[in-house]
C-alpha cells in the first residue's frame, strides 16, 4: 500500500511535459500545474499564433498569461524530494529476446537481475529477495545474470564444476578429480581464476601501456599535422611573396622598354620631321627659282635678257641630300628580338628550375617522414661535439677549461661585461649553431639542473619569464630532478615520470622541427617529444634553478664516440 502510495504522490507532482517532477512549479489559469521552463517553451512555440493554451485540457487563452511561482506547491515538491518518495519502485521490466528471464516466473516473465551459481536458478527482483533475506541462502553466490549456467554443471556427474584441471586445461568436479582427472595437477577453480587474474591484470596493464603509447603517438601526429599544415602554408606565403616581387620586376621591365621606346620614338620622330621641314621649305625655294628661269627664259627683249640673266644663272642648287646623313636602320625591330629572347630565355631557367622545384616539394614527405632513430648507435651517427660559450655564462656559472662543463658557485666569477651574458638568471648557451639532425648528451648532477635547446635571439638581460628557459617560447628545457623529469614551454609544465639517469640525450631534426629528450643508461627511455617549426637557429643551453645548491650542481656535454 505504501508503494501504491507513492506512485500516486509522485504521479500527482510530476509534470505532464517532461514527465518528471515539477520544477519551480506555476498554476496556469485553467488551474493545472507545470515546470515554468516546461510551460514558458511551450508557450514560446505558440507565439506565432498569438493563442496559448492548455497542453491537457486544451484550453485556450488570447492573452499569454504571466506566470508566478506556486510557492505551496514547491515547498510540497521540495518535502516530496526530502523524504525520498520521488524514488518510487520502478515499473516490472519484462525479459526481452536478449536477457536473461528468470527461471521461477510463469506466464510473461521477467528480466532476471542475478544468477545463483548454488541453485543454477536465475531470479528476478521479486524471487530474489529471499535470497538477500533468509539464513539459508547467505553462502549462496549471487552473480550477474547468465545463460549459461547449466555449462557450470559436470555432464558426466551432474555436480557443479568447482575444480580446474591445468593439466587438460577444463573445469572440472570434485568428483572428476579423483576419477577421470585423477594424478592430474587439479586445483580448486577460485584459486586457478587468482592466477588467471594475475595474468589478466598484467595483459590488461600492457594493453593500458600500448594504449597510452598509442595516444601518445596519436598525438605527436596531431602536432605533426599542424607543423604540416604550419609548413605548407608558410612555403605558399613565401611563394606567393617571391612571385609577386618578380611579376612586380617583369612589370618594371616591360614598363622600362615600353617608356624606352616611346622616348627613342620621339626623339626620331622629332630628327624625321625636322628633315622633312627643312626639304619642304628647299623644295619651295627650289620651285620659285624654277618658276623665276622659266620666266626669264620666255623674255623676248634680249637686252632685258642679258640684264637679269646674271642675277639667276649664278644662283647654284645643292646636290648634296640631308637624308644621305640618316643611316639604314631597322629601327625598333632588334628591340622585339631583344624581348622575344628575354622570354626564351625565361621560359628556358623556369622549365629548369620547376624540375627542382616540383621535386623539391614531392620531397617534403620523404623529409618529415625520416624515422628518428631508434637505438643509441644510430642516435650517435648524429653526435655533434658542443662546447659553452665563455660571453655568454652568468658570473655565479664556472666553466671548465675546454668550455664543456658548467658548475653553479656561489663566488661571482668576474667577467667582462659583453651583450650575450645573462645578467641575473644563472645560465649559459653553446657556441654552435645547430642545424639538421644533431644529438648530443649531458651528464648531470645535483638537483635543479635545466638542459636546454634555445633560439640565439632569446632575452639576456633581467631575470623576468623572456630570459629563463622553457618560459618562453624561444627555449625548451627538461628540468633535471632527483626522482623525476619537468618539460618545460612558453611556461607550461608537463611531468615526466621516469627512472632516474645521470645522463639526458638530446635530440634535434630542425628541419623536420623534431626535438626530443630521452634518459640514457643502458636503454634509451623517452621522456619528450616535441613538433614545431623552428625558424632560427637554435643553441644548447644549460641552467641551474633550484635553491638547494649544497650539492655543488654541475652540467657537462659529454664526448661521444
Amino acid at each position: 500500500m505504501a508503494q501504491i502510495g507513492n506512485l500516486v504522490d509522485r504521479e500527482r507532482f510530476c509534470c505532464s511535459i517532461c514527465l518528471d517532477l515539477l520544477t519551480d512549479p506555476v498554476t496556469i489559469p485553467c488551474g493545472h500545474n507545470y515546470c515554468m521552463n516546461c510551460i514558458q517553451r511551450h508557450w514560446d512555440g505558440e507565439d506565432e499564433r498569438r493563442v496559448y493554451s492548455c497542453p491537457q485540457c486544451r484550453q485556450v487563452f488570447v492573452l499569454r498569461p504571466v506566470l508566478r511561482k506556486n510557492t505551496m506547491l514547491a515547498d510540497l515538491v521540495a518535502d516530496l524530494k526530502k523524504t525520498g518518495r520521488q524514488d518510487a519502485p520502478a515499473a516490472p521490466c519484462h525479459a526481452g529476446p536478449e536477457d536473461v528471464a528468470c527461471d521461477v516466473c510463469t506466464g510473461n516473465k521477467l528480466k532476471a537481475s542475478r544468477s545463483c551459481l548454488q541453485c543454477l536458478i536465475s531470479y528476478c527482483e521479486n524471487h530474489l529477495q529471499p535470497h538477500l533475506d533468509l539464513p539459508a541462502f547467505k553462502k549462496h553466490r549471487l552473480v550477474e545474470p547468465s545463460k549459461n549456467l547449466q555449462e557450470t554443471i559436470c555432464s558426466i556427474h551432474n555436480e557443479v564444476m568447482k575444480m580446474f584441471c591445468r593439466t587438460d586445461q577444463k573445469s572440472i568436479c570434485i568428483l572428476c578429480s579423483v576419477d577421470e582427472h585423477k594424478g592430474h595437477d587439479t586445483v580448486p577453480a577460485a584459486t586457478e581464476r587468482t592466477e588467471k587474474q594475475k595474468d589478466l591484470e598484467v595483459s590488461q596493464r600492457n594493453i593500458q601501456k600500448t594504449v597510452q603509447d598509442r595516444e601518445k603517438e596519436v598525438k605527436l601526429l596531431q602536432q605533426e599535422e599542424e607543423v604540416i599544415n604550419r609548413s605548407a602554408d608558410k612555403a605558399v606565403e613565401n611563394s606567393e611573396m617571391i612571385f609577386t616581387e618578380m611579376i612586380s620586376l617583369m612589370e618594371k621591365r616591360r614598363s622600362d622598354v615600353k617608356q624606352q621606346v616611346r622616348s627613342q620614338q620621339k626623339t626620331e620622330l622629332s630628327r624625321v620631321r625636322e628633315l622633312r621641314k627643312k626639304l619642304e621649305q628647299e623644295i619651295t625655294e627650289l620651285k620659285r627659282r624654277d618658276a623665276d628661269l622659266q620666266r626669264l627664259s620666255l623674255t623676248e627683249d634680249h637686252n632685258q635678257f642679258l640684264q637679269n640673266y646674271p642675277s639667276l644663272s649664278g644662283l647654284s642648287t645643292s646636290t648634296h641630300s640631308p637624308i644621305n646623313e640618316t643611316k639604314n636602320l631597322r629601327y625598333f625591330e632588334d628591340v622585339t628580338a631583344a624581348v622575344r629572347e628575354v622570354r626564351d630565355t625565361l621560359q628556358d631557367v623556369l622549365r629548369e628550375t620547376w624540375t627542382n622545384i616540383s621535386k623539391t616539394v614531392t620531397d617534403v614527405d620523404a623529409l618529415l617522414s625520416q624515422p628518428e632513430p631508434k637505438t643509441r648507435a644510430e642516435f650517435l651517427k648524429y653526435s655533434c661535439n658542443i662546447t659553452l660559450d665563455p660571453n655568454t655564462a652568468h658570473g655565479c656559472v664556472l666553466l671548465s677549461k675546454e668550455n664543456r662543463k658548467a658548475t653553479f658557485i656561489f663566488k661571482v666569477q668576474g667577467y667582462p661585461s659583453h651583450p650575450d651574458r645573462f645578467t641575473d638568471l644563472w645560465q649559459v648557451l653553446s657556441n654552435e649553431n645547430l642545424f639538421g639532425r644533431c644529438y648530443w648528451e649531458v651528464e648531470w648532477k645535483g638537483r635543479g639542473v635545466s638542459v636546454a635547446v634555445s633560439h640565439k635571439s632569446i632575452n639576456r638581460s633581467g631575470d623576468s619569464e623572456e630570459c629563463r628557459f622553457g618560459h618562453n617560447d624561444k627555449s625548451w628545457a627538461l628540468r633535471c630532478k632527483t626522482d623525476s623529469y619537468d618539460f618545460w614551454y612558453n611556461k607550461v609544465r608537463i611531468h615526466v615520470s621516469s627512472p632516474k639517469s645521470s645522463r639526458v640525450g638530446v635530440y634535434l631534426d630542425h628541419r623536420a622541427g623534431i626535438l626530443s629528450f630521452y634518459s640514457v643508461s643502458k636503454t634509451m627511455t623517452l621522456l619528450h617529444r616535441v613538433h614545431t617549426t623552428f625558424t632560427e637557429p637554435l643553441h644548447a643551453g644549460l641552467g641551474f634553478n633550484s635553491l638547494l645548491f649544497w650539492d655543488d650542481p654541475e652540467a657537462k656535454f659529454c664526448k661521444l664516440k
